[in-house]
């Protein structure tokens, strides 16, 4: 076999495949075996008839027919493979010849990955940040523990404060009119979570069991539904329950009570600990962000449509996917959202081209440089997934490579090679310090999630 392939177009390449007739032949035979077990042929058993005779029965293009639906799959990958084309679509495949005692002759038209031309992407310039804790960040994260650990006492009198975890009936009406979802019973909800419209929950301070309150409230403008967004509502509120924390004193036995440690300054040096390690994760993290993100916008790449749709595909796949594991599945999450498949697709689009431009460029650079995955590498991520899912990792291995799946691995590592190619040969210019100046913002944020859940 015979092939060439030359670029007609930015992103599409024709090859032009011959095969020649001893394999024309072989195929021809093959195909000769399989139809005679099936057809009946007067004179003669099922799968006995004579070649030549079978041939004048059902006809030399019958044959040629079911010869030519193995051998073009077969020869078109393998042309794809000594020609080095990356094709990222089916291609379209034309029969030029294929006559008795001729090389058959196949024309492939077929979109490949585009050309990537590489811009700077070694001895980049970029500024790295340093993590400094300070102990107002500590003693957040302390409190945050302590509020995580608290009890949660029943109040048989006094009223509604903030940080109270209330059971309230409510209704809401728009216009006079209730709303679908405006309606609960005995909801628990955190006093300061921010789990409803705003101005609702501060209105509740002060309200004790049993009491009835009209709330007037004004949803957001951005607000997902767009039948309430802007509106002005009332809701018609009873409180049932109020729960309260009681939160422990913040000594030894707090650190005794809540960890592995004796003391609270043990338990102290830990949690600066996790937070500089944390802070330092996040750091590191954003700083080969910024490399890729660099290297990748020094390049010149034109990503093609079908890779953004593919990619989108795979990615509103996963969206369902991880619905699916919270009980939700897409359409009921696009109706909650007020959101339909073209809006969602839109929506997520930028992410999806800028992931195949990044993926792009990194394969590109990884070829550049001579990047691969060793057996061995690929071995050692193998046994990693394999313990993930409690299985053997000879056996895994051998599975995976069996049966061709050991693509994502390979992929994986190389890409994470390159990356390191890049943090390695980065020109760091300048050392900001890194204050954890979130950390009330997020703890806050967590309690109130944590708050809400209890």
């Amino acid at each position: 076999m015979k092939a060439n392939a030359e670029r007609i177009e930015k992103n599409t390449v024709e090859m032009e495949i011959e095969v020649d007739v001893e394999e024309v032949s072989q195929a021809l035979d093959k195909a000769y075996r399989k139809m005679v077990k099936k057809v009946n042929i007067p004179g003669f058993r099922k799968g006995k008839t004579p070649r030549p005779i079978f041939e004048r029965f059902v006809g030399k293009e019958a044959l040629y027919e079911e010869a030519m639906e193995s051998l073009v799959p077969e020869v078109y990958f393998k042309a794809v493979e000594d020609t080095g084309i990356e094709p990222i679509d089916q291609p379209k495949m034309e029969i030029v010849q294929a006559e008795d005692g001729k090389p058959v002759l196949l024309k492939a038209t077929v979109e490949v990955k585009p050309e990537v031309i590489l811009g700077q992407y070694k001895g980049i310039e970029l500024s790295k940040s340093v993590t400094e804790i300070q102990e107002r960040d500590v003693e957040a994260e302390l409190e945050r523990l302590r509020n995580r650990h608290a009890k949660l006492l029943t109040i048989e009198e006094g009223t509604v404060e903030d940080g109270d975890q209330v059971e309230l009936d409510f209704l809401g009406k728009v216009d006079g009119e209730p709303f679908q979802g405006g309606e609960g019973k005995n909801y628990p909800l955190t006093i300061g979570s921010g789990s409803f419209i705003p101005g609702f929950e501060d209105q509740m301070i002060g309200m004790s069991i049993g009491e009835n309150k009209v709330i007037n409230v004004t949803f957001p403008e951005n607000y997902q539904s767009e039948e309430l967004a802007g509106k002005e509502a009332t809701f018609e509120v009873t409180v049932n329950g109020i729960k309260r924390k009681e939160l422990l004193d913040m000594d030894d036995e707090f650190a005794k009570d809540v960890s592995e440690f004796d003391t609270l300054e043990e338990l102290r040096a830990d949690t600066r600990n996790k937070l500089k390690q944390t802070a330092e994760s996040r750091a590191e993290y954003q700083f080969r962000q910024d490399l890729i993100d660099l290297a990748v916008g020094n390049a010149e790449v034109e990503v093609p449509e079908s890779m953004i749709n593919s990619q989108l595909e795979e990615t509103i796949r996963g969206m369902n996917n991880r619905l699916s594991g919270q009980g939700i599945n897409l359409e009921t999450y696009l109706e909650y959202t007020n959101s339909s498949m073209p809006e969602l697709r839109e929506q997520l689009r930028p992410e999806a081209e800028t992931r195949v431009r990044t993926n792009l460029v990194l394969e590109a650079i990884a070829k550049n440089e001579g990047i691969v995955a060793s057996e061995e590498e690929i071995k050692a991520e193998s046994a990693k997934v394999a313990a993930h899912y409690q299985q053997d990792p000879e056996e895994f291995y051998n599975t995976l490579k069996k049966e061709r799946q050991l693509g994502f691995i390979t992929e994986s590592l190389v890409m994470e090679k390159t990356v390191q190619l890049l943090v390695d040969n980065a020109q760091i210019v300048d050392v900001s310090t890194f204050m954890v100046e979130d950390t009330k913002e997020q703890t806050t944020e967590e309690d109130t999630k944590e708050q809400t859940e209890e």
